[in-house]
């Protein structure tokens, strides 16, 4: 399995363990998001890693390589001093570090083609990452987006409801507030009509009706009354002075009678 499906697979159980938690889906792609730079910053730390190897062993190779042409001098100076014995000990200390060579530039080989494997993935995985990031704001705007307007419907909703509770309770409100209008009309109707004092009075209706008829007539009779009153009236102010004369004269002589009378009673 390759560093990228471990990745992948790293991360999809990630964020199916998120899901069956039914957390907020803009965590969860956060947090996808950042398990994927942590890979990728493993996958850096990896290529890092490997170049510092490959860097040893071309060191290493450098080394052997300085020793063959050491130990090559050293044949060809043997060979002119007639040691073909020391000549044969440097030919065959260069041919074990030609060997050497070899294989360290087989391990060289094999860890440049890794390193060019990783850094091969490594951008492929910063290229994904980007998009990923790119779809994570988009889908995290959508989210929040649908959410506002998820809440603004609720609140709508809700809205609604209280205003309908409202409307009948406004409804009912009008409604007691006519029938108690209705019924203080009555109740004022009954006063002036006078049937409270029928209810509290011990009379029967043969008595409250001759009442009424007695009450009638005599408003007739007293407007009969004033009508003569009213017709007679110019009449006796044109005699008014006269009477006032006599009216005096008749004053005076009660006054001297009852004056008499005071003073027999006393003598």
């Amino acid at each position: 399995m390759g560093i990228l499906s471990r990745t992948s697979y790293v991360i999809r159980s990630k964020i199916n363990s998120l899901l069956n938690r039914a957390e907020d889906p803009t965590e969860t792609l956060d947090y996808s998001y950042e398990q994927m730079r942590d890979q990728l910053q493993q996958v850096k730390r990896g290529i890092a890693d490997l170049t510092t190897q490959k860097k040893r062993l071309e060191m290493q190779k450098r080394r052997l390589e300085e020793n063959v042409e050491k130990h090559n001098d050293q044949a060809r100076r043997a060979v002119k001093q007639d040691r073909e014995d020391l000549a044969r000990q440097a030919l065959e200390k260069k041919k074990a570090k030609m060997n050497q060579i070899e294989d360290l530039e087989r391990q060289i080989s094999d860890l440049q083609n890794q390193q060019d494997q990783l850094i091969e993935q490594k951008n492929e995985l910063q290229s994904r990452i980007e998009e990923f990031r790119t779809k994570k704001e988009t889908m995290k705007a959508r989210y929040e987006a649908a959410e506002a307007s998820s809440t603004v419907s609720e609140a709508m909703t809700a809205t609604g409801e209280e205003f309908e509770d409202v409307g009948r309770a406004i409804e009912r409100a009008e409604e007691r507030t006519q029938d108690m209008e209705a019924r203080s009309a009555a109740l004022d109707e009954l006063h002036e009509s006078g049937a409270f004092e029928d209810v509290l009075s011990d009379k029967d209706q043969i008595d409250r009706e001759l009442e009424a008829l007695s009450t009638d007539s005599g408003v007739e009779a007293e407007l009969e009354t004033l009508k003569s009153e009213m017709g007679e009236e110019e009449p006796a102010s044109e005699a008014s002075e006269a009477d006032e004369e006599v009216d005096l004269e008749d004053v005076d002589e009660d006054v001297e009678s009852e004056l008499t009378e005071l003073q027999e009673e006393e003598g």
